[in-house]
């Protein structure tokens, strides 16, 4: 197949068989479905017009997405980075036709975040002509990852499913799970969140050591469907680190840090149920983490020896690793909620 741009041949995952219960779900950069998809579908609906600006917030995943469908589709981009984006991402943003912003060195996903949604109500202040993606808030981002449930599908007909992947804004696991439980509603979905991230309750838990960009939020996140999820494992930095330089070690894969975490929590799923095969969603490459992680990989802890503590509710959590069945409940009432 010749495709009529990059962006289509990147955004195609590839399925790496890892063990006899776990599959990897291998993106090159995941998120260029959901952009390219949102994009396509604002422009047929007429929200969007050719040649417009569009901007949203990164970490850095989406922002490439996000480039590569403006340029696919000759639209204009401006995005506001985290501090977690690095100069080679900036680089090829910008080199692409995008004007980046990168927000002020953060010690917390909290102000990371904070810092980036306040800028971009700033700009869209002055410029109401431009048009904010929302890839947090708005469902459009679903539709891309409807096309990797039918391939998933197509590649697993007969399965026992779980799929494993990094929360984040919801749009990629929700996405993926909506859709495959349209013809198997036993598909379960393990969430993969950082301590710190509101979206499940770790907020009070903090983790001095990185943030784990992309897979979770200070914030509350829209597209984020918490019935969707049968259980949820929070991991440190060190322990997401530990599962990225296995996954290099073992199986030969270059992958981000969130895949490492996914992958942790999906080799513990998988002892605890190996009649079902577990898909670990692979977000991106490891090329953004070879100074936080790789060079770092003498440090990295010995897998086997590891394992959560098992929680029956969100305030019984504790670092480094921690795992609760959420069996497809509502969103958690954040602690200040309960306490008014």
């Amino acid at each position: 197949m010749i495709h009529p741009h990059i962006a289509d041949a990147l955004k195609v995952p590839d399925l790496v068989r890892l063990t006899d219960g776990l599959v990897l779900l291998r993106f090159e950069s995941m998120k260029i479905y959901s952009a390219l998809a949102a994009v396509r579908h604002l422009l047929e609906r007429g929200t969007i017009r050719p040649g417009q600006t569009l901007i949203d917030s990164s970490s850095g995943i989406y922002a490439y997405a996000l480039a590569l469908a403006c340029h696919r589709h000759d639209m204009r981009c401006h995005i506001v980075a985290s501090t977690t984006v690095d100069t080679t991402t900036r680089a090829q943003l910008e080199v692409l036709g995008a004007t980046v912003e990168q927000v002020r060195p953060s010690k917390n996903l909290k102000l990371d975040q904070e810092l980036r949604v306040r800028r971009v109500r700033e700009i869209l202040a002055g410029r109401p002509d431009w048009h904010w993606m929302r890839q947090y808030h708005d469902d459009v981002h679903y539709l891309g990852y409807h096309e990797v449930a039918d391939r998933i599908t197509a590649a697993f007909p007969r399965a026992a499913l779980t799929v494993v992947g990094g929360v984040g804004s919801g749009a990629s696991t929700g996405g993926l799970v909506e859709r495959l439980r349209g013809t198997d509603p036993s598909v379960r979905l393990v969430g993969v969140q950082p301590f710190g991230s509101v979206t499940f309750g770790s907020q009070d838990h903090h983790d001095p050591e990185a943030i784990i960009a992309g897979i979770g939020s200070s914030i509350d996140f829209d597209n984020v469907r918490h019935h969707l999820y049968d259980a949820v494992h929070w991991l440190d930095f060190t322990h997401a680190m530990s599962g990225t330089v296995t996954l290099l070690r073992d199986h030969a894969v270059f992958a981000g840090l969130s895949t490492g975490a996914g992958y942790l929590a999906a080799a513990y799923e998988a002892r605890r149920h190996p009649d079902r095969l577990h898909l670990v969603v692979g977000a991106d490459t490891g090329h953004r983490y070879v100074e936080r992680v790789f060079a770092r990989h003498t440090e990295a802890l010995d897998p086997a020896a590891l394992k959560p503590v098992e929680v029956a509710d969100p305030e019984e959590m504790s670092m480094p690793w921690s795992r609760m069945a959420w069996r497809r409940t509502a969103r958690p009432a954040h602690r200040e909620e309960r306490a008014a």
